[in-house]
């Protein structure tokens, strides 16, 4: 009964300990974070990331357009070369295709 007594305050006194520490750690980390967060320096980095990625944003959707526009384009000009009847099949009088 003892040994049994002793290992719950042990385990008691360990997991107030160890949640005092953790909550102290935590509270450390996050005082780093938003010491970070309002760095003039770190805020500039992440103006300029914003700004690269906005460009290649522009820039694929642009790449995009054009695709798109040759595609388009050269679908005009290959549908404006045919005919919209089929063409007459050789060797049938009239030109009907057996259909």
């Amino acid at each position: 009964m003892f040994r049994k007594t002793l290992l719950l305050a042990a385990g008691g006194a360990g997991y107030v300990l160890g949640a005092r520490a953790g909550r102290e750690r935590y509270e450390q980390i996050m005082s780093r974070v938003e010491g970070l967060r309002n760095d003039p320096t770190v805020q500039q980095a992440a103006q300029d990331a914003r700004s690269a990625a906005s460009d290649v944003v522009d820039d694929l959707k642009e790449s995009a357009q054009q695709a798109g526009a040759e595609v388009t384009g050269r679908s005009d000009d290959t549908d404006g070369a045919r005919s919209a009847e089929p063409a007459p099949a050789k060797g049938v009088p009239g030109g009907a295709t057996g259909v």
